[in-house]
């Protein structure tokens, strides 16, 4: 996978290739969640979808339909409003795609009739689609386009925008349906976002670490030869005293941390160290740029 990105990076031909295919790919992974997980359970985990699946139960409109009927205006009406740069073909090919798939599929035999298990499967299902289309640098229109809108014209912030869009589909699954339903629903909106963030910033966590120490020469020295990472001096000065206090950064694997902290502790025990979380770094020793 490492090969083929490095590959397409360098060759523009092999990247637009790549980017469609991981549209196409993270659109049917939707598409099929939506039949197998979400519908069958009417899970309305906001959305095109979740709104397809509230009139599927109301009037009985097909899904796919009510999907194109709303996906395409947006994407024209994002066009228009927006500004059409950033609205290219490989977001009309997932906006026109994902039902597509939703029609293909719609025969297909639900994977479970429990609705916590629907939400959940169908959480991650749509989040690993939706992961794998941001990749491609494109989007699956919907929703998203119509928060961007009221965000451009009204001031209100995207993030709440989307939150109000998509409470007001939970909250007419709430009437539609029932409570449960609407609990469910939200259940599979948070276990959507977090897969999201999987997606896009790799399975891998690492750990930086920010150390002042007094012995600064010793523990730069450790940490180049006994653990084999590099790491940066930064300038500081103390706020109490406001002399010189150069800090260390590095960053290590999960498997290293312990032996960074060992390393410290046993050339300046009385060293403050800083340690967080890093989700995604790249560079020599990690993931590629």
């Amino acid at each position: 996978m490492t090969r083929l990105g490095n590959l397409a990076d360098r060759n523009p031909k092999i990247r637009m290739v790549s980017d469609y295919l991981l549209v196409l790919i993270g659109s049917a992974i939707i598409a099929i969640s939506f039949n197998v997980f979400l519908l069958p359970n009417r899970v309305a985990s906001g959305g095109v979808s979740g709104i397809s699946t509230i009139l599927k139960s109301v009037w009985g409109l097909e899904p796919a339909y009510v999907q194109w009927a709303f996906n395409i205006p947006l994407f024209i009406a994002g066009m228009i409003l927006l500004g059409g740069k950033q609205y290219g073909v490989k977001t009309l090919v997932g906006t026109i795609f994902l039902p597509f798939i939703v029609f293909l599929t719609k025969s297909w035999e639900p994977w479970t009739h429990d609705a916590l298990l629907g939400a959940l499967f169908g959480g991650i299902g749509v989040g690993l689609g939706l992961g794998i289309v941001f990749r491609g640098q494109a989007s699956t229109g919907g929703t998203d386009l119509a928060a961007q809108i009221i965000n451009k014209y009204s001031g209100i912030t995207l993030g709440k925008c989307v939150a109000l869009i998509d409470g007001l589909i939970v909250l007419t699954a709430a009437i539609v349906f029932d409570i449960e339903k609407a609990l469910y629903a939200l259940i599979g909106l948070y276990v959507t976002s977090k897969t999201i963030d999987l997606i896009q910033v790799g399975f891998g966590s690492s750990k930086m670490a920010m150390i002042i120490t007094n012995n600064h020469e010793e523990v730069r020295s450790g940490i180049l030869k006994k653990i084999d990472r590099g790491v940066t001096k930064l300038s500081a000065y103390g706020g109490f005293t406001d002399h010189e206090r150069p800090v260390l950064m590095c960053v290590v694997d999960q498997t290293e941390f312990t032996k960074l902290k060992q390393l410290v502790k046993s050339l300046d025990p009385s060293a403050f160290v800083v340690v967080m979380d890093a989700s995604e770094v790249l560079g020599e020793g990690f993931k590629r740029a």
